[in-house]
């Protein structure tokens, strides 16, 4: 993909965040009802359901560093069902997962598990810079304890404006830049910031609520669980 149309992916996702987001808080909990469908990747298979996903890479493209991934999962079972790994197809690359301090990787019958931003379970792909390319829809599976592989493409982004929030905790310095790396927050916004779209709090996704929010359905930027 030319860098040209990478911009304008970048662009486009970062605007269907911001819509959905708006779109979500305005709705409140008649967004089922109302059918609003935020255009970011999203599906389902049997109980779980998959929302928000998104590949969030380093500010700096010459950084090395880490890049994280960020979703929600909803359990619509009866059973409680256990995030066990995530993989990035084609790449090699498997993700370190973390789970909340104090908190598992379970998801509970009729509840929802956030990963990414403030207080929040983590997923890390280490030195990812040739693996994941921002503006390009990643290939990514998640795998369960009793549902098993889940694949969708998640847009790739910089850890910028409003991703900041939800990239890697870990920012290393550019080559040629200062030694000391510096510390990307996962979830402490800005106050009194102005020009940037208002940072989502704790326990809060990108382009929706918190895990009590009801998911929506998949949104055209998703793909099934073959592609």
């Amino acid at each position: 993909m030319s860098s040209s149309l990478r911009r304008g992916a970048l662009a486009a996702v970062v605007t269907a965040f911001s819509i959905a987001s708006l779109a979500a808080c305005g709705a409140g909990s008649d967004a089922q009802t109302l059918e609003i469908k935020p255009d970011n990747a999203a599906t389902s298979v049997g109980d779980i359901k998959i929302q928000n996903a998104v590949v969030i890479t380093q500010p700096d493209l010459e950084s090395t560093g880490p890049a994280a991934i960020s979703a929600t999962f909803f359990n619509s079972g009866r059973t409680a069902e256990t995030l066990e790994s995530i993989t990035l197809p084609g790449t090699g690359k498997t993700a370190q997962l973390k789970p909340a301090k104090g908190g598992s990787l379970t998801i509970p019958p009729g509840g929802s598990l956030i990963l990414g931003g403030q207080n929040n379970a983590t997923a890390m792909l280490p030195s990812s810079r040739e693996a994941v390319q921002d503006g390009n829809a990643q290939k990514v599976t998640f795998t369960f304890s009793k549902t098993g592989a889940v694949s969708l493409r998640a847009f790739v982004v910089p850890a910028e404006h409003y991703f900041k929030e939800w990239g890697p905790t870990e920012v290393p310095a550019a080559p040629g830049a200062s030694s000391s790396p510096s510390g990307s927050p996962s979830g402490s916004p800005a106050e009194g910031e102005s020009g940037a779209p208002e940072s989502p709090a704790g326990g809060e996704t990108p382009g929706g609520h918190g895990a009590s929010s009801t998911p929506t359905d998949a949104a055209s930027a998703s793909a099934s669980a073959g592609h």
